[in-house]
């Protein structure tokens, strides 16, 4: 059993929790994930790790209930435990293979949309403790749902807050600010976008154009989070791919967005994975071999 030691209410309905998992938190690396079971008859639920402390042995999740199973997570309280959590999986940000030395000599900057937020706080507070200092747009609906305000702006060199509905910091979408920025003479040698997938579409076209090499995160199509269950097959430079086991992280200029949000649309009913299936045939599940050969 994993305790759950913290809970604390984002959002109306983000939620924050520190969980007890003493393993997971002395491996962990920034962009990794874990699978969560409420009980032995729950869903396996891929979480990005938010934050992890080793000499605590506790990691952070942060979710927003859409499911079944993400909603008896919310009604979870301290004291209460979870019945599996595991991990780290997938692999870590690639700037963590980096040398810290190059890296000070990079301009970076983060775009993170709604809960996509809560992925790419770890990047940052990495980054900075081994001295690099990223910018960061962080881009909501409005005012009442931006999180973690606090804590990214205590880890990001420049934060910039942007909602739709200009409730609150600039206005607009996170686009418009990598624009802005652009044309107030900002210049970065590396993007990271995490969010919704058509957020990440729509910045990897901007940033082509600026000509910003651009990493993207496919978390939001991760279902089993072992390669088992083929949500997260996607195309990548032509070449099929899952995100729980060979990302999640990829070249955004490289990721086939169309197909892989259609892809999720069709997955959602019975009669599309089984239309799903037998296009793909082999390729369809993760178990194949095609993604780790």
């Amino acid at each position: 059993m994993y305790r759950i030691l913290e809970k604390e209410k984002l959002s109306a309905n983000i939620y924050r929790m520190l969980l007890e998992a003493p393993r997971v938190a002395e491996n962990a690396l920034p962009g990794q994930f874990l699978i969560v079971r409420v009980d032995e008859n729950g869903e396996r639920i891929p979480l990005t790790i938010c934050d992890y402390d080793s000499e605590k042995g506790a990691v952070e999740i942060v979710f927003q209930p859409i499911g079944s199973d993400t909603l008896r997570m919310s009604e979870l309280e301290p004291g209460d435990s979870f019945h599996d959590v595991v991990g780290p999986l997938g692999r870590p940000s690639e700037l963590t293979e980096i040398d810290p030395e190059k890296l000070k000599k990079m301009k970076i900057l983060f775009v993170a949309g709604g809960v996509g937020t809560a992925p790419v706080y770890p990047q940052l507070k990495w980054l900075k403790e081994h001295g690099v200092l990223a910018d960061a747009i962080e881009g909501a609906k409005s005012k009442d749902i931006v999180i973690m305000e606090e804590k990214m702006s205590s880890v990001a060199g420049n934060l910039y807050i942007t909602t739709d509905d200009g409730s609150y910091g600039r206005s607009g979408m996170v686009t418009k600010v990598i624009q802005d920025l652009y044309d107030e003479g900002k210049r970065y040698d590396l993007c990271v976008a995490i969010g919704p997938m058509i957020m990440m579409k729509f910045v990897c076209k901007l940033t082509e154009q600026l000509g910003i090499p651009t990493t993207v995160s496919m978390n939001p199509i991760m279902v089993d989070g072992t390669g088992m269950c083929g949500a997260c097959r996607l195309m990548v430079d032509g070449e099929v791919k899952f995100a729980c086991v060979d990302g999640p992280e990829f070249d955004g200029f490289k990721v086939d967005f169309d197909q892989a949000m259609q892809r999720m649309k069709l997955y959602k009913s019975e009669e599309g994975r089984a239309m799903l299936e037998a296009e793909e045939g082999d390729t369809h599940h993760g178990g194949c071999g095609i993604c780790t050969a």
